[in-house]
């Protein structure tokens, strides 16, 4: 799990949702044609952002939190086989639920 990765400052790690294999009508999508989710739930945070002051800012979205977020947002990363995203928290736009 994502637990063994601990993001520094204002950074999250999110475990991208599945992909979606069907549409409405029941057309099953290759993989080719599949556009990535934008949505995901985040497995780690971290401390939050130091600010100018030297004060720090606390997160604003914890572990378990189902995000939607930006598309082009964050690194991909790969670990224990599993797919990540490590992003800053200014990359979520919202949380879901």
């Amino acid at each position: 799990m994502g637990a063994k990765i601990k993001p520094l400052h204002d950074r999250v790690l999110v475990k991208p949702a599945d992909e979606k294999e069907t549409v409405k009508g029941g057309i099953i999508i290759p993989d080719t044609a599949k556009e990535k989710p934008q949505e995901g739930e985040i497995v780690a945070v971290g401390t939050g952002k130091v600010l100018d002051d030297g004060t720090v800012r606390t997160m604003a979205v914890k572990v378990g939190d189902k995000v939607i977020y930006s598309k082009y947002g964050g690194t991909e990363i790969k670990f224990d086989n599993e797919d990540y995203l490590l992003m800053r928290e200014d990359d979520i736009l919202g949380i879901i639920g």
